[in-house]
């Protein structure tokens, strides 16, 4: 079995009081494991003091391992939409 290299765009729900995306970042390292290897997760800026977290994640090919790490990172209190930016085989 393969190796799944994903890279997300996590942006803060703007509808929530007091939403650090650097906590929402140091969460989201948190969740690394056997499972999800969580290489890089950054906050970077976005536009007009808006910031979005950047979360590089290596797992195994495996079916819907990927949607599990998604509701892992909405579960986290104050995390907005969650896009994938890129998807490869490694």
């Amino acid at each position: 079995m393969g190796m799944v290299a994903l890279t997300y765009k996590v942006m803060p729900d703007s509808n929530v009081d007091d939403v650090s995306a650097d906590d929402i970042a140091a969460q989201i390292t948190a969740l690394k494991d056997d499972v999800y290897d969580v290489q890089l997760c950054e906050t970077k800026p976005l536009a007009f003091g808006l910031k979005f977290i950047q979360v590089h994640v290596v797992m195994n090919d495996g079916s819907g391992l990927s949607d599990i790490f998604e509701e892992s990172m909405r579960a986290i209190h104050g995390t907005g939409e969650i896009e994938v930016l890129s998807m490869g085989l490694l």
